[in-house]
């Protein structure tokens, strides 16, 4: 049966990533919500910009009133929240911003879903979803062994980490205080096409092929989880049309990778792809450079994403080889793209430094 979802962040990496799917994977209309801030780009929705199944809609989700017009236009089944402040350095320069979409927002949107459910009846009310998109690191640092579990403790290091783990627990209280339904689902960390180039991936991408250094925090050695985006897009599409309320989703991609190994991996599949180097420059692996580390930076994340492999069969479809490999290619085959994201505000460089440490 179609539904209608309202998405906020749709127009940002993974919101972009999920909307894509639904559309051309699937018989149900979307409601883009985004309030088109630096990393918010529509130019990552133009394949379905036309299709009648999709609407853009400016609103910032702090705004109340315009939150409860787009319940009472459009009449959502439900709500993949995705709208969020995303950026660990971004956090640690300029930490209200966090503060104020995540938690505000947050809050702000589930009032609104709220109210909008409560006025339902029969099959719309039972069916109706708020799905709360977070991130793995809500639960902190891991030792060199370990996973996280749907059952881990919250140990958030970071502004942005303490932002979406407050998120999460407003959530969950919406839901046990007032019957709302709602899925949680936490990630590890996201790559592939359209991600801003202040992440790890792709800033080393397109560092490396303008010849400018590849800047590498302490010593490399922190281990993440990679997740493609697009497994990623199918799993949360997953959990919002089968997933039980009350609970949490943990989705991983099962391939944890040290920093260091990241950025050799992407410099060798350069060497491949794009062997017409910028000029002075004999390696890619040459413009790599250690940096003074992020402040609080976590050691390791993993994620146990066997949940949602048991109880609703989803796992990933790329390995972090073949999502790597697709992913340099897209940059590769999409300057246009990332050329005009560059002509923003965001130009490649170092963020959240700390004045205690340099």
């Amino acid at each position: 049966m179609s539904k209608t979802l309202l998405i906020t962040g749709g127009a940002g990496f993974i919101g972009s990533a999920v909307i894509r799917h639904l559309i051309a994977d699937t018989d149900h209309r979307v409601v883009n919500v985004d309030c088109l801030t630096y990393a918010g780009n529509l130019e990552s929705l133009a394949s379905v910009a036309a299709d009648p199944r999709y609407a853009f809609e400016r609103v910032d989700i702090r705004d109340a009133a315009g939150v409860a017009r787009l319940f009472d236009r459009y009449r959502p089944d439900g709500v993949m929240h995705l709208a969020a402040e995303s950026h660990v350095d971004r956090s640690i320069d300029g930490p209200a911003a966090f503060i104020q979409t995540n938690i505000v927002g947050t809050y702000t949107l589930l009032e609104a879903a709220r109210h909008y459910w409560s006025g339902l009846a029969g099959a719309a009310r039972a069916g109706f979803r708020f799905h709360h998109i977070s991130t793995d690191e809500v639960y902190g640092s891991l030792g060199a062994t370990g996973l996280f579990s749907e059952t881990s403790c919250y140990r958030p290091n970071s502004p942005y980490a303490a932002s979406k783990g407050a998120s999460d627990h407003l959530a969950r209280a919406w839901q046990h205080t007032y019957g709302l339904p709602v899925v949680i689902t936490n990630c590890s960390n996201n790559y592939g096409p359209c991600q801003f180039p202040e992440k790890l991936i792709p800033l080393m991408i397109l560092n490396a092929i303008e010849g400018r250094p590849l800047p590498v925090y302490g010593d490399g050695r922190q281990v993440r989880d990679w997740l493609y985006v697009e497994d990623h897009a199918r799993a949360l599409v997953r959990v919002f049309m089968a997933g039980r309320p009350g609970e949490i989703y943990n989705i991983g991609g099962h391939d944890e990778q040290k920093n260091i190994d990241v950025v050799h991996r992407l410099c060798d599949l350069l060497e491949e792809m794009r062997p017409d180097k910028p000029a002075g420059v004999a390696r890619y692996r040459d413009l790599v450079t250690h940096v003074v580390d992020r402040p609080g930076h976590d050691v390791r994340y993993a994620i146990d994403a066997g949940k949602i492999e048991r109880e609703l069969g989803w796992t990933p479809q790329e390995t972090f080889e073949t999502g790597l490999s697709k992913t340099v290619r897209w940059y590769l085959d999409n300057e246009a793209w990332w050329r005009r994201v560059r002509d923003g505000s965001y130009r490649g460089e170092r963020l959240g430094r700390s004045p205690v440490t340099e």
